[in-house]
């Protein structure tokens, strides 16, 4: 089995199954391998060979995608991997019109917040390093999101204690067009203090 998936950030039971195969032997034999550790279960059906068989180490954002297929990595997470905010982020956040949850798993934490299927849009396949890639916001988008699901998030104290930082990487037609089409007080006025944010940064570097 180890030679089937070795190559794989993360496999499915559906992909050893394929084939001429006995299936209750396969599944208590991945019973016994999740028992001794040698695969690591991350849900129902989904899992990854564990340290040292795997040949590949799966990325966070890949395996946030696969725990739950109807979603896209965003908030602080998405925020971090575009160098928009300094603080490692220990959770893996993802957007979905699914449940929310969170999922506890020895590759770490995975939690998905739910918006409404009209606000499910502007993420993008992103290459994580050459071979896993994954659907992330697009920076405007990821702050965005931050924006309409954290309370009081509109505020420019918020966002100062955010640390933004790199906002020359933002798209600020883009970000006011979203804003327009939400047709959301809230982020109107956090868009004022965003471009604020932008000229104060702005202003600091010509200083420098």
């Amino acid at each position: 089995m180890v030679d089937l998936v070795k190559d794989l950030p993360a496999f499915e039971t559906g992909f050893l199954l394929s084939g001429n195969v006995n299936s209750n032997y396969l599944r208590k034999q991945m019973s016994l391998w999740v028992k001794s550790k040698k695969i690591y279960q991350l849900k129902r059906g989904l899992y990854t060979l564990a340290p040292p068989y795997q040949r590949v180490k799966p990325h966070p954002f890949l395996l946030a995608n696969r725990i739950q297929p109807a979603s896209y990595v965003s908030l602080q997470s998405a925020l971090l991997y575009y160098g928009l905010i300094p603080e490692h982020v220990p959770t893996t956040t993802s957007i979905t019109t699914k449940r929310p949850g969170i999922w506890e798993t020895p590759l770490g934490t995975f939690t998905y917040r739910h918006i409404q299927m009209s606000w499910f849009n502007n993420y993008a396949s992103v290459d994580l390093d050459g071979k896993q890639t994954a659907f992330v916001a697009n920076p405007e988008k990821a702050i965005l999101d931050l924006i309409i699901l954290e309370p009081k998030s509109d505020s420019m104290e918020y966002l100062r204690e955010l640390r933004l930082q790199n906002l020359n990487i933002l798209d600020l037609k883009e970000m006011k067009r979203l804003v327009v089409k939400s047709g959301k007080p809230k982020l109107a006025r956090a868009f004022r203090h965003i471009t604020q944010l932008v000229l104060d940064e702005k202003r600091e570097y010509k200083q420098l």
